[in-house]
């Protein structure tokens, strides 16, 4: 399982398989209403994630690693709580859980850690075999996650 936090919108991407072989894989987004509270939508996270862990049973949870940019340093602190809500979720299953930068996983799926988000869908659907688009860009960056936790698992 691969997870691209954010407040307003969480990337969440399932693959299946051994080593470089894909079995299956499955994505979506866990979306937050702005009119609620911060807390509020931190519990709807959490829920979200536990329900999908209960009813998926991942074997390993792959997290984007929290970041914070100089140009905006408020949307780091709230990056953070949102990790910290999928840490716990993942810590009370007792599932394995590593976080990644996104610039390993880029690096690992295209060759470049400052691949463009385009870049990095491209390179998904290529080892997913899918030529559908895969949207919005934080399901694909969740599913770049998930094949990297796979490769190195």
């Amino acid at each position: 399982m691969g997870i691209d936090p954010g407040l307003a919108a969480t990337g969440i991407g399932f693959v299946t398989g051994e080593k470089n072989i894909i079995h299956s894989f499955t994505h979506g987004c866990i979306t937050t209403p702005a009119n609620l509270s911060v807390a509020d939508r931190l519990d709807l996270i959490y829920s979200k994630i536990v329900h999908l862990i209960e009813s998926e049973i991942p074997d390993l949870v792959v997290i984007e690693d929290a970041f914070v940019l100089k140009e905006n340093p408020k949307s780091g602190l709230s990056l953070g709580k949102v990790v910290g809500v999928v840490l716990l979720a993942v810590g009370q299953k007792k599932i394995t859980a590593i976080e990644v930068s996104v610039r390993s996983a880029k690096q690992v799926l295209t060759g470049n850690g400052s691949a463009s988000k385009l870049q990095l869908e491209r390179a998904v659907r290529h080892f997913l075999k899918s030529d559908a688009p895969i949207s919005p860009y934080h399901a694909s960056d969740a599913l770049a996650l998930a094949l990297l936790g796979l490769f190195r698992n």
